[in-house]
């Protein structure tokens, strides 16, 4: 069974998204910011259906990222808030399970990425994501409630957090509403580049 984890880019101040995020405007204000030292590269632009771009460590990072996930899980705001900027062919290329409390029939798109919508609880979408991953791994690829949820009870494996060096002062937060009792981790990478820092950490149990 492959492992269970979550990347996200982050600001110094643990914001995952700027203030008054909403549907025209789905990271927030000032939340394009975090994700600036992905455009150029040519491991995000390639799945985006984008020609050339940058071969970096930040690439090599990310390009891991996307060759060991076998399926992805999100939740229903993110999946709103995005439907339309990924148009026909969304940058995922492999089965999308979204937590919901709406039925809706799964949505089949091209490139391989269909999305299942699953409306009882985040560990029947769990159990559907692995079933679809076989050998890789599963992607939670949030937002941050949906990898909240995971992190408090039990089922997430490894935490990826991208710096970003800014402060935003506001927005959603990547560690709120998680229980009182800690939760221990285990750095296992760090790597610097020009713009930004990876940390990689495993979920100790």
């Amino acid at each position: 069974m492959g492992r269970v984890f979550a990347s996200m880019s982050t600001s110094i101040d643990g914001y995952i998204t700027g203030p008054n995020d909403r549907l025209e405007m789905p990271l927030g204000e000032g939340g394009d910011r975090l994700h600036e030292w992905l455009y150029d590269l040519e491991s995000w632009r390639k799945p985006h259906g984008l020609e050339g771009g940058e071969v970096t460590t930040d690439g090599d990072l990310l390009d891991e990222a996307i060759q060991r996930t076998g399926a992805v899980v999100m939740g229903r705001r993110m999946f709103d808030f995005a439907e339309g900027p990924w148009g026909e062919n969304p940058p995922f290329h492999v089965p999308v399970f979204v937590v919901t409390h709406r039925t809706r029939e799964p949505l089949v798109k091209e490139g391989g990425t269909t999305f299942t919508f699953v409306t009882d609880g985040i560990e029947p979408a769990l159990d559907q994501a692995r079933a679809a991953a076989g050998d890789k791994d599963v992607s939670i690829g949030g937002g941050a409630s949906v990898i909240q949820q995971y992190l408090r009870a039990g089922l997430l494996d490894e935490i990826h957090v991208t710096l970003v060096p800014v402060l935003l002062g506001g927005g959603k937060r990547l560690f709120d509403h998680l229980d009182e009792t800690p939760i221990e981790l285990e750095r296992t990478q760090v790597v610097a580049s020009s713009g930004v820092t990876h940390l990689q950490f495993t979920v100790v149990r």
